[in-house]
């Protein structure tokens, strides 16, 4: 799966992480996440890509976003754009498709394995492209989430899938059933995402 000797980068799409996990029943503990990357290859760097609402309400994402960046996690934000759809509900639009793909491709040169968190198969193009340049390419996501969260054009693009269930119990912070009932779960950005236009 891993190889010590590969210089390997992590692409974390933030959104895809925090749907699979809550998909699976369970939340990231993320300095494990990162301690089970760096125990098995040659960690060059772990990115985040996370888009943002800019208001003067308080974020879910920014303990977590500031957390990430002083602890070994390369951040990259964006302003995420809010909008009403035809139905007059707030939504929120902030894909990091295009940071990710041209981090990928710029990193390329100096890496032998790229390990991609998300499933979302509008990667596949620049999966295929890195591969070409002699990358090897893991993609971790889950098919056994519901609904599945793994495009099968990315899944069949990648050198290997990782399904995140079988390495969860790696990074585990509490199982999502144990949480306090007194307590309101707090909505991620995600949860409010719609599909890039």
């Amino acid at each position: 799966m891993f190889r010590k000797d590969e210089r390997t980068c992590v692409f974390i799409d933030g959104s895809s992480l925090y749907s699979a996990a809550r998909g699976l029943g369970f939340d990231v503990d993320y300095k494990k996440f990162l301690n089970f990357f760096s125990s098995r290859c040659n960690l060059v760097r772990a990115s985040y890509y996370a888009a943002i609402l800019d208001t003067d309400e308080y974020s879910p994402l920014k303990p977590l976003t500031d957390w990430l960046s002083y602890n070994g996690y390369f951040l990259v934000t964006k302003t995420a754009r809010e909008f009403t759809d035809h139905s007059g509900r707030r939504r929120i639009k902030g894909s990091m498709d295009i940071e990710i793909a041209v981090d990928m491709m710029e990193m390329a040169p100096r890496i032998d394995h790229a390990v991609l968190i998300t499933g979302d198969s509008d990667f596949r193009r620049v999966v295929e492209s890195i591969q070409r340049a002699g990358v090897r390419v893991s993609v971790v996501s889950s098919m056994k989430s519901s609904p599945p969260l793994i495009g099968d054009e990315l899944r069949r693009q990648a050198d290997q899938f990782i399904e995140l269930s079988d390495i969860a119990a790696e990074f585990t912070r509490r199982q999502a059933e144990n949480r306090p009932r007194t307590l309101p779960p707090v909505r991620h950005p995600a949860d409010q995402m719609s599909e890039p236009s």
